[in-house]
């Protein structure tokens, strides 16, 4: 859950519910991971952190430190990344999965309220991203569409991971899994 707009209370308000409505799901593997907020991720009962790549950010290590000092269980920790080397370093940090970015292109909104579009890494640094990671599970995210989906998976993504995609309506992303 990537919410920048509301504070604490409201985020771990909102995580519960998604929480309610993933255990709904009889059998789902479906996990909520709080963006960078180990402190909403232990309130709501999430199952993890997804920790951005910046160097000013909590590292997976401080995030289970966390954790064992509030007597939680092990956390789910995923964390961006974007070139081959980074890749390797969350392997070496421990981490459960990892978020490739941006593999087509990532789209920017500037201050003026224009878009700006920005290249992605492509299929190779995918690939090469994936190597470095592995045996950790790598997502591919940034202009992954249904049409190009199968060349992720085919450069050694374990799956993909959407943003955009999950804010158009239900019918759209459903459609899109098939």
């Amino acid at each position: 859950m990537r919410e920048k707009d509301l504070d604490a209370c409201a985020q771990v308000a909102l995580a519960r519910d998604l929480l309610a409505a993933i255990r709904q799901q009889p059998g789902s593997s479906t996990r909520l991971l709080i963006n960078s907020r180990p402190d909403v991720a232990l309130a709501a009962g999430a199952d993890g952190v997804h920790l951005t790549s910046a160097p000013d950010t909590l590292t997976p290590d401080e995030v289970r430190g966390i954790y064992r000092a509030a007597g939680a269980p092990r956390p789910w920790i995923s964390i961006a990344c974007h070139t081959p080397d980074e890749a390797a370093a969350a392997r070496h940090a421990g981490v459960d999965c990892i978020l490739f970015a941006p593999v087509f292109g990532k789209s920017l909104r500037t201050d003026a309220g224009a878009e700006q579009r920005l290249p992605g890494a492509g299929l190779e640094k995918l690939a090469a991203a994936c190597h470095a990671a592995a045996p950790v599970p790598v997502y591919a995210l940034g202009g992954v569409t249904k049409q190009n989906a199968a060349e992720c998976l085919a450069a050694g993504a374990a799956g993909i991971a959407a943003i955009r995609l999950l804010q158009q309506p239900p019918e759209a992303w459903r459609a899109f899994a098939e």
